[in-house]
Protein backbone atom coordinates (compact mmCIF):
# COMPACT_ATOMS: atom_id res chain seq x y z
CA UNK A 1 0.00 0.00 0.00
CA UNK A 2 1.19 3.02 -0.24
CA UNK A 3 0.69 6.91 0.23
CA UNK A 4 0.72 10.49 -1.86
CA UNK A 5 0.76 13.53 -0.35
CA UNK A 6 1.36 16.97 -1.40
CA UNK A 7 4.10 17.65 -2.62
CA UNK A 8 5.25 21.22 -0.94
CA UNK A 9 7.48 23.04 -3.50
CA UNK A 10 10.15 25.06 -0.90
CA UNK A 11 11.86 26.76 -4.17
CA UNK A 12 8.93 28.60 -5.15
CA UNK A 13 9.51 31.69 -2.90
CA UNK A 14 12.82 32.14 -4.49
CA UNK A 15 11.66 32.11 -7.57
CA UNK A 16 9.42 34.66 -7.46
CA UNK A 17 11.77 36.97 -5.77
CA UNK A 18 13.79 35.58 -8.77
CA UNK A 19 11.67 36.50 -11.19
CA UNK A 20 10.71 39.80 -9.64
CA UNK A 21 13.95 40.92 -9.35
CA UNK A 22 15.21 40.13 -13.10
CA UNK A 23 12.05 41.89 -14.06
CA UNK A 24 13.49 44.96 -12.55
CA UNK A 25 17.10 44.78 -13.64
CA UNK A 26 15.23 44.06 -17.80
CA UNK A 27 13.34 47.74 -16.80
CA UNK A 28 16.43 49.22 -15.46
CA UNK A 29 18.29 48.48 -18.97
CA UNK A 30 15.46 48.92 -20.99
CA UNK A 31 15.85 52.44 -19.77
CA UNK A 32 19.43 52.44 -20.78
CA UNK A 33 20.82 51.98 -17.26
CA UNK A 34 23.65 49.12 -16.36
CA UNK A 35 21.68 47.15 -13.53
CA UNK A 36 24.92 45.79 -12.40
CA UNK A 37 26.81 49.44 -11.70
CA UNK A 38 27.28 49.97 -7.73
CA UNK A 39 24.48 52.54 -7.60
CA UNK A 40 21.71 49.91 -9.24
CA UNK A 41 22.68 46.42 -8.08
CA UNK A 42 20.66 46.72 -4.88
CA UNK A 43 17.65 48.10 -6.09
CA UNK A 44 15.57 45.53 -7.25
CA UNK A 45 15.73 43.81 -4.04
CA UNK A 46 15.62 46.65 -2.18
CA UNK A 47 12.45 47.11 -4.31
CA UNK A 48 11.46 43.78 -3.51
CA UNK A 49 11.34 44.23 0.32
CA UNK A 50 9.69 47.79 -0.02
CA UNK A 51 6.98 46.60 -1.20
CA UNK A 52 6.82 43.71 0.76
CA UNK A 53 6.71 45.98 3.64
CA UNK A 54 3.93 48.54 2.24
CA UNK A 55 1.34 45.28 1.32
CA UNK A 56 2.09 43.48 5.21
CA UNK A 57 -1.24 44.05 5.61
CA UNK A 58 -2.37 41.05 3.60
CA UNK A 59 -0.98 39.21 6.96
CA UNK A 60 -3.51 41.23 9.19
CA UNK A 61 -6.50 39.98 10.60
CA UNK A 62 -8.76 42.94 11.32
CA UNK A 63 -11.17 40.28 13.21
CA UNK A 64 -8.08 39.50 15.31
CA UNK A 65 -7.18 42.71 15.98
CA UNK A 66 -10.61 43.62 17.61
CA UNK A 67 -11.30 40.40 19.05
CA UNK A 68 -9.40 41.83 22.78
CA UNK A 69 -12.18 43.94 23.87
CA UNK A 70 -12.75 44.87 27.96
CA UNK A 71 -15.98 46.23 29.79
CA UNK A 72 -16.33 49.79 30.95
CA UNK A 73 -18.49 51.14 33.36
CA UNK A 74 -20.28 53.09 30.62
CA UNK A 75 -19.68 52.09 27.02
CA UNK A 76 -22.34 54.14 25.04
CA UNK A 77 -20.58 57.30 24.38
CA UNK A 78 -18.60 57.71 20.90
CA UNK A 79 -15.23 57.02 21.06
CA UNK A 80 -13.35 58.66 18.33
CA UNK A 81 -9.33 58.97 17.37
CA UNK A 82 -8.30 61.61 14.96
CA UNK A 83 -5.29 62.66 12.41
CA UNK A 84 -3.89 58.78 12.29
CA UNK A 85 -1.31 58.61 9.90
CA UNK A 86 -0.59 55.93 7.07
CA UNK A 87 0.78 55.07 3.59
CA UNK A 88 -1.10 53.09 1.36
CA UNK A 89 -0.17 51.63 -2.49
CA UNK A 90 -2.55 52.84 -5.62
CA UNK A 91 -3.71 50.02 -6.33
CA UNK A 92 -3.62 51.24 -10.29
CA UNK A 93 -0.24 52.40 -10.07
CA UNK A 94 1.82 51.45 -7.18
CA UNK A 95 2.35 54.46 -5.79
CA UNK A 96 2.02 56.27 -2.24
CA UNK A 97 -0.56 58.00 -1.29
CA UNK A 98 -0.91 59.38 2.22
CA UNK A 99 -2.56 60.80 4.39
CA UNK A 100 -4.49 60.90 8.02
CA UNK A 101 -7.89 59.17 9.14
CA UNK A 102 -10.44 59.75 11.41
CA UNK A 103 -11.79 56.44 13.30
CA UNK A 104 -15.15 56.36 15.58
CA UNK A 105 -17.71 54.33 16.41
CA UNK A 106 -20.76 54.53 18.78
CA UNK A 107 -20.64 50.87 20.98
CA UNK A 108 -23.86 49.85 21.67
CA UNK A 109 -24.86 50.41 25.51
CA UNK A 110 -23.18 47.48 27.21
CA UNK A 111 -20.94 46.36 25.02
CA UNK A 112 -17.44 45.94 25.44
CA UNK A 113 -15.08 48.42 23.60
CA UNK A 114 -12.02 47.51 21.75
CA UNK A 115 -8.99 49.09 23.23
CA UNK A 116 -7.84 52.56 21.73
CA UNK A 117 -4.89 51.32 19.86
CA UNK A 118 -6.88 48.72 18.05
CA UNK A 119 -8.13 51.50 15.06
CA UNK A 120 -5.53 52.32 13.81
CA UNK A 121 -3.79 49.21 13.47
CA UNK A 122 -7.02 48.16 11.92
CA UNK A 123 -6.70 51.14 9.62
CA UNK A 124 -3.04 49.96 8.49
CA UNK A 125 -3.77 46.13 8.20
CA UNK A 126 -6.31 47.50 5.27
CA UNK A 127 -3.91 50.85 4.34
CA UNK A 128 -0.86 48.29 3.46
CA UNK A 129 -2.66 46.49 0.93
CA UNK A 130 -2.52 47.02 -2.84
CA UNK A 131 -5.86 50.19 -2.29
CA UNK A 132 -8.18 52.68 -3.57
CA UNK A 133 -8.92 55.36 -0.98
CA UNK A 134 -12.98 54.81 -1.14
CA UNK A 135 -12.18 51.33 -0.28
CA UNK A 136 -9.85 51.64 2.12
CA UNK A 137 -12.40 54.23 3.98
CA UNK A 138 -15.50 51.43 3.84
CA UNK A 139 -13.61 48.64 4.61
CA UNK A 140 -12.66 50.24 8.15
CA UNK A 141 -15.85 50.72 8.94
CA UNK A 142 -16.80 47.54 7.86
CA UNK A 143 -14.54 46.30 10.24
CA UNK A 144 -15.88 47.82 13.10
CA UNK A 145 -19.29 47.18 12.50
CA UNK A 146 -18.34 43.40 11.95
CA UNK A 147 -16.35 42.77 14.84
CA UNK A 148 -17.27 44.94 17.51
CA UNK A 149 -21.39 45.53 18.70
CA UNK A 150 -21.96 49.30 17.19
CA UNK A 151 -24.19 51.67 17.04
CA UNK A 152 -22.57 52.69 13.98
CA UNK A 153 -19.24 53.70 12.67
CA UNK A 154 -17.30 56.19 10.61
CA UNK A 155 -13.93 56.79 8.94
CA UNK A 156 -13.15 60.36 6.87
CA UNK A 157 -9.51 59.96 5.34
CA UNK A 158 -7.87 62.83 3.73
CA UNK A 159 -4.98 61.84 1.58
CA UNK A 160 -3.14 62.90 -1.21
CA UNK A 161 -2.03 60.85 -3.91
CA UNK A 162 1.41 59.93 -6.35
CA UNK A 163 -0.18 58.52 -8.71
CA UNK A 164 -2.52 62.22 -8.98
CA UNK A 165 0.54 64.57 -7.79
CA UNK A 166 3.80 63.09 -9.90
CA UNK A 167 2.00 61.69 -12.85
CA UNK A 168 -0.93 62.20 -15.25
CA UNK A 169 -2.30 65.41 -14.10
CA UNK A 170 0.41 65.98 -12.13
CA UNK A 171 -1.61 68.30 -9.41
CA UNK A 172 0.73 68.39 -6.23
CA UNK A 173 -1.12 69.30 -2.61
CA UNK A 174 -4.52 67.89 -4.11
CA UNK A 175 -6.07 66.40 -1.04
CA UNK A 176 -8.72 63.53 -1.52
CA UNK A 177 -11.69 63.13 1.25
CA UNK A 178 -13.76 59.72 1.61
CA UNK A 179 -15.75 59.18 4.22
CA UNK A 180 -18.29 56.69 5.48
CA UNK A 181 -20.84 56.58 7.33
CA UNK A 182 -22.71 53.36 9.07
CA UNK A 183 -25.96 53.45 11.80
CA UNK A 184 -26.50 56.35 13.63
CA UNK A 185 -23.56 58.35 11.85
CA UNK A 186 -25.78 57.90 8.90
CA UNK A 187 -28.87 58.44 9.99
CA UNK A 188 -28.64 61.01 12.81
CA UNK A 189 -27.48 64.80 11.88
CA UNK A 190 -26.54 65.65 15.34
CA UNK A 191 -24.67 62.23 15.95
CA UNK A 192 -22.62 63.41 12.65
CA UNK A 193 -22.19 67.01 13.74
CA UNK A 194 -20.11 65.84 16.93
CA UNK A 195 -18.53 63.51 15.39
CA UNK A 196 -17.41 66.33 12.63
CA UNK A 197 -16.76 68.82 15.28
CA UNK A 198 -14.22 66.39 16.67
CA UNK A 199 -12.45 66.06 13.19
CA UNK A 200 -12.21 70.46 13.34
CA UNK A 201 -10.85 70.86 17.08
Amino acid sequence: MTTTSATIDLDQPVRQRNAFTDGVDAWLAHRGLDPNSQALRGTPMRLFKALNELTAGYDEDPAVLLSARFDVERSDEMIVVTGVPFTSLCEHHLLPFTGTATIAYLPAPGAAVAGLSKLPRVLDAYARRLQVQEQLTRQVTTALDSHLDTDGSACVIRAVHGCLAHRGARKPGSVMVTSSYTGRFQADIDVRGELLAHIHD
